[in-house]
């Protein structure tokens, strides 16, 4: 599974701000615990707080349900922003080597000057850049935080409904799997491919792609970081409840 190009990431937030009404918006990230009988002598590693054992499948996925970098084989004891923090397609995130298109201006939003493109999760993800997650809490957050929070829940579900979609396909994932992490593990990576073959429609399929090692770059300062990740948060925020508003959201 070729990493996407630069060309190729814009289509997909592209199809994200036309299905979604997510602009710059690059996928939707989430894991995902594949359960197996617990392997001799492996202690608590794959002991997860559903109360089972696992490995976790971590993944992007575009708007229409295709998965477009996967991780496999996290423990399942290990949150899910640990493993994103772990794993190749996290750290390419965190050196900004992702191959993210640059940064432009939101639709009819000029004025607000070139925002980044970005992946959106949910909370047991970190805030950064490229990253998106909702604000925390309930009862205090302001309407624009609310109004954030639910078009970015609109826009990450298409992961969780592509885990269905793929889970349902191959039931075998929804059972304890009675093999070694090491089989699950190429189980899940050649399932993902099939899932994303039995998805082309008549579209022309995404070619090349990188396979080339992503680069590391000098990073930013951890404040720095901070700040130009909220600041990222609150633009979006204010776009969705002003010039990107749309007439079904929330408006108490």
């Amino acid at each position: 599974m070729a990493v996407p190009t630069v060309d190729e990431w814009r289509s997909i937030s592209q199809d994200f701000e036309q299905i979604w009404n997510f602009p710059l918006c690059c996928g939707a990230l989430d894991g995902k615990h594949i359960r197996l009988k617990a392997p001799k002598n492996s202690g608590s590693m794959f002991f997860n707080y559903k109360g089972c054992h696992s490995l976790v499948l971590l993944a992007v996925v575009d708007a229409k349900y295709k998965f477009r970098i996967i991780d496999v084989g996290g423990y399942g004891r290990t949150s899910d922003g640990g493993i994103l923090a772990n794993s190749i397609f996290g750290k390419a995130l965190r050196d900004g080597t992702l191959n993210l298109p640059p940064d432009q201006h939101l639709p009819g939003a000029e004025d607000r000057g070139p925002q980044p493109h970005v992946i959106v999760a949910d909370e047991a993800f970190p805030l950064r850049r490229n990253l998106m997650r909702p604000f925390p809490g309930r009862g205090e957050l302001t309407r624009e935080q609310r109004v954030f929070n639910y078009r970015l829940s609109r826009a990450r579900l298409v992961v969780e409904d592509a885990f269905g979609i793929w889970s349902g396909q191959w039931r075998m994932f929804r059972r304890d799997l009675e093999i070694s992490p090491e089989v699950v593990e190429k189980c899940v990576k050649a399932t993902c491919v099939l899932h994303n073959f039995m998805r082309v429609d008549n579209e022309t399929p995404a070619r090349g792609g990188t396979t080339e090692p992503l680069h590391s770059v000098q990073r930013m300062g951890a404040n720095c970081a901070a700040r130009e990740a909220m600041a990222a948060r609150g633009a979006f925020m204010d776009y969705f409840s002003e010039e990107g508003a749309v007439a079904w959201q929330p408006t108490e």
